[in-house]
C-alpha cells in the first residue's frame, strides 16, 4: 500500500471508517503524515508545518518522530517545511490517526506535516518531494492524508458533494480534486494534503485509489440537517 487517507472527527463518528482503511494496510514502521491546519497558525512561509523531534503522546504510548527522515525532507524542500511546533499545539488531525498505527504496529514512527494550503502547484511540488524521499528511503514508507469531507449542510447535499471529490479521487486526479473543491464549495478540510498524497503516489507509481467506506455524522447523531462527511481511501 502506497498510501491511505483516512478522516480524524472523533471516533464514535469517524472511528468505523478510519478502522475500514487501516484494516486493509500492513503498517509498515514508518508513516508520514499530512494533516491540514485547522488553527491558522503558521510560522513557515512555503506553508508546511514539521515536528521534527521527539514524540507524540497518546493513551497507547509514545510515538516516536524520525529525526533522520525529518532532516532529509528539511534538506530537499527548498523552504517549503520547515520546524513549527506551534502550528501542531492546538491540531487533531495528526494525532487522531495514531492509536490506529500504534495498535497495529507498536514500533511504528512518524513524521507529522501540518498544511495550510490547498493549491494545486504547491501540492504537486510537496508530493514529488514525499516521492524522493520515500524512493530513497531504504525500508517501506506508509503515506497518509489526514482529512474529513464536505463540513455542516445537509446530508443530502454533503453526499453529492462528496461523490465528485471522492470521483476525483478514485483516478488519482489532485488538481481536479482541489478545483472541485473550490468550485462546487466542498469543504474537505484535508484537500491540499490529500492532493498532495495523491501527487506522491501518482510519482511512485499509483493508476488508481479505492474507496472503501463513505458515511457522514448524521448516520450516528440521527441529525441530518448538518452532518460532516467521512471517506476511507486506499492507493494501492
Amino acid at each position: 500500500m502506497r498510501a491511505v487517507i483516512a478522516p480524524h472527527a472523533g471516533y464514535v463518528y469517524s472511528g468505523p471508517t478510519a478502522a475500514a482503511v487501516f484494516s486493509r494496510v500492513t503498517v509498515p514502521g514508518l508513516v508520514i503524515i499530512l494533516a491540514p491546519n485547522h488553527t491558522g497558525v503558521c510560522d513557515v512561509e512555503g506553508g508546511v508545518s514539521l515536528w521534527e523531534a521527539g514524540a507524540f503522546r497518546t493513551s497507547l504510548g509514545d510515538v516516536p518522530i524520525d529525526a533522520a527522515m525529518a532532516e532529509g525532507l528539511l534538506e530537499i524542500s527548498r523552504g517549503v517545511v520547515g520546524v513549527d511546533q506551534d502550528a501542531h499545539r492546538a491540531e487533531h488531525a495528526v494525532e487522531v490517526e495514531l492509536p490506529f498505527l500504534q495498535f497495529l504496529r507498536a514500533d511504528v514512527r512518524i513524521v507529522p506535516l501540518v498544511i495550510a494550503w490547498d493549491t494545486w502547484d504547491a501540492a504537486r511540488l510537496l508530493g514529488e518531494m514525499l516521492a524522493r524521499l520515500v524512493q530513497a528511503a531504504g525500508e517501506p514508507v506508509l503515506l497518509l492524508a489526514s482529512s474529513d469531507m464536505n463540513h455542516y449542510e445537509p446530508a443530502r447535499v454533503t453526499e453529492q458533494k462528496d461523490a465528485q471529490a471522492l470521483d476525483a479521487m478514485r483516478v488519482l486526479d489532485g488538481a481536479e480534486l482541489l478545483v472541485r473543491c473550490k468550485r462546487e464549495r466542498i469543504s474537505m478540510c484535508g484537500r491540499g494534503p490529500a492532493a498532495a498524497v495523491i501527487a506522491a503516489a501518482t510519482a511512485l507509481g499509483a493508476t488508481r485509489a479505492d474507496v472503501v467506506d463513505y458515511r457522514h455524522s448524521g448516520w450516528v447523531s440521527g441529525d441530518n440537517a448538518r452532518v460532516v462527511g467521512y471517506a476511507g481511501v486506499v492507493i494501492p
